[in-house]
């Protein structure tokens, strides 16, 4: 295999527009270098831009090591599977017991957690909580029976290793015939990739948590708002964010300032395509494996139908647009005409994107829609809803927005952190917010008292867009929920940060200061997230699915990972019938690194 050399891959003055749209070829680079072994030559030379490879079986054996890679002109060492970024798709067949060879050649310890798979807690890859880690040199078997269908997908739980690459897509098909047909199947996977090491991000935001967002207010900004609202009010809309030390515009941590977005590891010059015929019914299986980018996707032309959400077949909807939540999976059907459509995916603060091709032939492509400008987040999205009568989203799809009550200070509140001893008939209670005592003090810097509850609202940006956006209130799961059963009590645990220190946590604790969530075997029981911040953040429940009510208590959707909006509160209902120790994070990765972090005892 020729070598491909360093100095001609180099590309001088790289500019933003490059960095944000990468190299067209850009990729994991083929060719042998000097240093790797002849197994390590062999894996990269199989491997294929744009389409990880394809296993399929009971047995698979994966290696874990560093490969270069070049999206933006710079290369780099990511941390890949089998020499594959994305690695290798996994295809198993529910029903079947699968065994899975893990293999560590980095010089540190990795691991790899199955996002989404329901197995003993042993096997589910998260080092400290449910096994030791895979240290540097060893081979770590992983067994499980496969007791679901869908899509899902794997990646580190490691350090920061799924940010530099180490993440690939599960398919799982249906022990019996399916009910979803289509013609083709595609997995679309959504990353972003940074030249930046992920712990140099992290300490950046340490020191200043708005470094990659660039998008601040201005004075343009001011005499707009004078001009629309007033002095009075601008002064006073002013005043109100630079008391809270907060800026309307702080959609996202880590902005396209840093990162290339990707679509199975190609960069949106590189343009992934995927072929059909015309008329022909085309699933696409969207899963967001980011680190810290919410995606909003839509295929300009083409209506989706949506048919599965986070591997669970859903009643179909058919929608313009999604927003996908990082660790989210959503299945579509299309049925595209002869002729070439975008596959466009936005980060939600809008400064950059990625694009794919559906063509019926090989080297079509279609136009490239402009991203939208970023819309900032009003008081609503910071404070919730009015007043408790008006908490459950009666204020329509625009969800809170008008004002209502954040507390910064009192003292007095009750903790809730032993909440599990009642009965809660309904989630449509008003709710008595309760802030523990822990939440008082540096760690956090907001608590919401008014939270919003309606799940109709798409989230900022989306709202009054002129597309039909797919919201949670659409999303029904077929065959209703697990477990008849009523809640036999309840836990709530708040969502709190500091942005000015960079500091995440559930109740004011970091992971390192808190203590087990515990969950009793076999009881059914709700649980309550209350976001005291104004991030949305994705939560993932490992090991147990999570079944959303909708704001009156009646089950909605089965789902691994739910996005809670600022200023929200979500419920949902969980079965705790697999016993062991269990991770419950954000899965927002510097989010989770920072401290947004539990973990959860099933006994």
């Amino acid at each position: 295999m020729k070598r491909i050399h360093q100095t001609s891959l180099i590309l001088p003055d790289s500019s933003r527009r490059r960095f944000v749209q990468g190299l067209a070829a850009g990729g994991v680079l083929l060719g042998a270098s000097s240093w790797m072994n002849p197994v390590e030559a062999r894996e990269r030379a199989t491997t294929r831009l744009g389409t990880p490879p394809l296993l399929t079986g009971t047995e698979f054996d994966l290696t874990i090591a560093e490969t270069p890679v070049n999206f933006t002109g710079k290369p780099r060492l990511a941390t890949t599977i089998n020499g594959s970024l994305p690695g290798p798709t996994l295809r198993f067949r529910e029903g079947d017991t699968v065994t899975i060879r893990v293999s560590n050649r980095l010089a540190v310890d990795t691991s790899i957690h199955w996002h989404g798979i329901i197995l003993p807690y042993q096997m589910d890859g998260v080092p400290g909580i449910s096994f030791p880690g895979i240290r540097p040199g060893e081979t770590f078997t992983y067994r499980f029976k496969v007791t679901q269908s869908g899509t899902y997908w794997y990646h580190s739980h490691s350090g920061m290793q799924e940010q530099m690459g180490m993440y690939g897509a599960i398919i799982v098909d249906p022990a019996r015939a399916g009910t979803i047909r289509a013609d083709r199947d595609y997995v679309v996977q959504l990353s972003d990739w940074s030249d930046e090491n992920p712990h140099r991000v992290l300490a950046k935001l340490k020191v200043q948590s708005d470094y990659y967002n660039f998008n601040q207010p201005t004075a343009v900004d001011f005499f707009r708002d004078v001009a629309n609202q007033g002095w009075s009010a601008a002064l006073a809309k002013r005043r109100m964010w630079n008391q809270m030390r907060m800026s309307p515009t702080d959609l996202a941590d880590v902005s396209a300032q840093t990162y290339t977005y990707l679509i199975n590891g190609t960069t949106p010059a590189g343009n992934w395509t995927g072929l059909f015929r015309p008329g022909e019914k085309v699933r696409l299986r969207f899963i967001n494996s980011g680190a810290m980018t919410f995606f909003d996707i839509r295929i300009p032309g083409l209506k989706m139908t949506v048919v599965q959400a986070d591997g669970q077949n859903v009643e179909p909807v058919t929608v313009d647009e999604i927003r996908m939540g990082v660790a989210e999976t959503y299945d579509v059907i299309v049925t595209p005409k002869d002729e070439a459509y975008t596959i466009f995916a936005q980060s939600m603060d809008r400064t950059g994107y990625v694009r794919g091709t559906l063509a019926p032939r090989a080297g079509m492509s279609a136009p490239v829609p402009a991203v939208d400008k970023p819309v900032p987040l009003t008081m609503g999205d910071m404070m919730g809803a009015m007043n408790h009568g008006d908490v459950h989203g009666r204020t329509s799809a625009a969800g809170g927005r008008t004002p209502g009550a954040a507390a910064h200070g009192s003292p007095g509140a009750v903790d809730h952190s032993a909440h599990a001893g009642h009965r809660m008939p309904a989630a449509s209670a008003p709710p008595r917010v309760r802030h523990a005592r822990t939440e008082y003090g540096a760690s956090v810097d907001m608590r919401v008292d008014a939270p919003r509850v309606n799940l109709d609202d798409p989230g900022i940006g989306l709202r009054n867009n002129g597309r039909r956006v797919l919201t949670y209130a659409d999303l029904r799961t077929v065959g209703g929920a697990m477990d008849a059963r009523g809640p036999g009590r309840e836990i709530e645990l708040h969502l709190t940060g500091n942005m000015e220190r960079y500091t995440w946590s559930m109740d004011g604790l970091e992971f390192s200061q808190s203590t087990p969530v515990h969950f009793r075997h076999h009881e059914r029981l709700r649980v309550i997230l209350h976001n005291d911040t104004m991030m949305t953040h994705p939560m993932h429940l490992h090991g147990l699915w999570s079944e959303l009510e909708s704001p009156d208590g009646k089950f909605q959707v089965r789902k691994h990972t739910i996005n809670v909006q600022p200023a929200q509160r979500v419920s949902f209902l969980v079965t705790a019938d697999a016993l062991g120790r269990w991770a419950w994070h954000c899965h927002l990765l510097l989010h989770m690194d920072a401290g947004m972090f539990r973990e959860v005892v099933v006994a």
